[in-house]
């Protein structure tokens, strides 16, 4: 009678060891996308252009937003399950740049590769990389547009903000009055300058918001001629509070943001001009970036300047610009 050849048990544990190495090896990255809100078209546009990228280089995208912007609890439950569920890369587009900075912490202390999108966090070093508008020159593109545009006509401003402390909100405002001419503003200027500012009301990026900031702006002081707005849903609003009054010819509009929807505003002539910026740039490169950790463990680091353009059909000396042509054919990086 033969008998069965036994096979040591170290060697089954090694061959299941080894199986369950080339499984993981095969299975495909997971990379987590954890943006500030689900509605925004920023945001919508962002989380296309990272599964976009996820699906070209065969990776499990995972994403999840806070409920509105400034949710710092909703993004920080996001990382807590993205890490459990085995995201190699988490991106993200911190609502407060400080408080997120402990959840940050504990996923790179796991291993997690983590990659600030649009916005930075405070300090910029606690993300492994940043791959972002630089928000600055944004604003000082609008504002030097909107110096030349306005000539010899006394400026009345409104600001319409993100909401305070915010970096991205910071860079832009203070980037618009630079570019206008108040003097003393650099890219590193902490806190929001109000000098020559005759009206600031935060809008949260928010459309309604934005229209009941106008509101407030316009009962404070009438005579406003000029409107910056942290983007171009609360430029829409503005507008909307304008109209109502009867002053939406008369008062001008610059914004930021690029996407689709504010180029064919400026087209229109709700807004004047706005900086372009290319969330599907942000979102791919981050997706690439994860990718690359998981296959080779080799993390980026540092910032990246994903691009500002300055979109208008009415070209001002000495400060360069695109048409809505362009601007259409390029908005927000498709």
């Amino acid at each position: 009678m033969r008998h069965a050849k036994l096979i040591p048990a170290f060697t089954l544990t090694l061959t299941a060891a080894v199986s369950l190495a080339l499984a993981q090896s095969s299975a495909p990255p997971i990379i987590g996308l954890i943006t500030k809100t689900e509605t925004n078209p920023f945001f919508v546009k962002m989380k296309e252009g990272a599964q976009k990228e996820a699906t070209r280089l065969g990776a499990k995208l995972l994403t999840a937003a806070g409920k509105a912007d400034g949710d710092n609890a909703g993004q920080v439950s996001a990382i807590e399950n993205m890490v459990a569920a085995g995201a190699k890369t988490i991106l993200i587009t911190p609502s407060d740049a400080k408080a997120i900075i402990p959840a940050i912490q504990k996923a790179r202390a796991a291993g997690v590769q983590v990659i600030a999108l649009d916005s930075p966090t405070e300090p910029v070093s606690a993300v492994d990389a940043l791959f972002a508008t630089n928000n600055y020159q944004a604003g000082v593109l609008i504002g030097q547009w909107a110096k030349k545009a306005m000539g010899n006509k006394k400026p009345v401003i409104a600001t319409l903000d993100l909401f305070p402390g915010h970096p991205v909100g910071i860079a832009r405002h203070n980037g618009f009055l630079a570019g206008f001419g108040t003097r003393g503003i650099t890219a590193n200027t902490k806190n929001q300058v109000s000098t020559g500012v005759a009206c600031a009301q935060d809008s949260f990026g928010d459309q309604a918001k934005g229209q009941t900031a106008m509101e407030n702006c316009l009962q404070r002081n009438p005579d406003i001629n000029l409107v910056y707005t942290i983007n171009e849903p609360a430029a829409a609003g503005a507008y909307q509070a304008l109209k109502a009054l009867g002053r939406e010819k008369d008062v001008m509009i610059v914004s930021v943001d690029g996407g689709c929807a504010g180029v064919r505003n400026v087209q229109s002539g709700v807004i004047a001009a706005t900086s372009q910026q290319y969330p599907l740039r942000m979102a791919s490169r981050g997706v690439a970036a994860g990718v690359a950790y998981a296959k080779t463990g080799k993390k980026v680091s540092g910032y990246t300047d994903t691009g500002v353009t300055l979109i208008t059909n009415k070209a001002q000396p000495g400060v360069k610009s695109s048409d809505t042509r362009f601007g259409l054919a390029n908005c927000w990086g498709q």
